[in-house]
């Protein structure tokens, strides 16, 4: 084997990881005690869902993000690595890395992932990658994103209601 190509291993493994470790341990896995909105998503092919709750700061940025779940690894792990990702970012960055995040899961690369402007925060999401390897599985992986982009649609309509 070549050190490519153990790399390569090695690589998938780390990943792997970071996966499980998130889809069992999320960082984010709980119902804010303060959110302005909320959205759920359902999978009905697989049965997984989610509730994502937001809260916004004084500017409109998103300031928390939550998540209720019940899934598989990958729809638990993304939802983390989501609140993760767009906690401190206004709304309309969060809908861009969604934009190359989905190309992502859904190619294994990103052309739009220069333009969404933060390489560090793709970089994040990269061990979801590998699902463009398994199509039935991207929808696992954007579940949660969903439900953010609807709550975000909320808060655009002054829907949330602070709780």
């Amino acid at each position: 084997m070549s050190d490519s190509a153990a790399g390569l291993d090695d690589l998938r493994d780390l990943y792997q990881e970071v996966v499980m470790d998130r889809g069992r341990h999320p960082r984010h896995g709980a119902r804010p005690a303060r959110f302005d909105v909320s959205a759920r998503g359902d999978n009905p092919m697989c049965g997984d869902r989610v509730e994502v709750f937001v809260a916004f700061d004084p500017q409109g940025a998103i300031e928390t993000v939550g998540f209720e779940a019940r899934g598989c690894a990958i729809s638990i792990a993304s939802a983390d690595l989501m609140a993760d990702t767009v906690t401190g970012r206004a709304p309309a960055d969060a809908r861009a890395l969604f934009a190359a995040f989905r190309e992502m899961v859904k190619t294994g690369h990103c052309p739009a992932c220069d333009r969404a402007g933060d390489a560090a925060a793709l970089e994040r999401l990269q061990p979801l990658a590998g699902v463009h390897e398994y199509p039935s599985r991207v929808k696992c992986a954007t579940l949660a994103w969903h439900a953010l982009d609807a709550a975000l649609d909320q808060a655009a309509e002054g829907k949330g209601v602070t709780r």
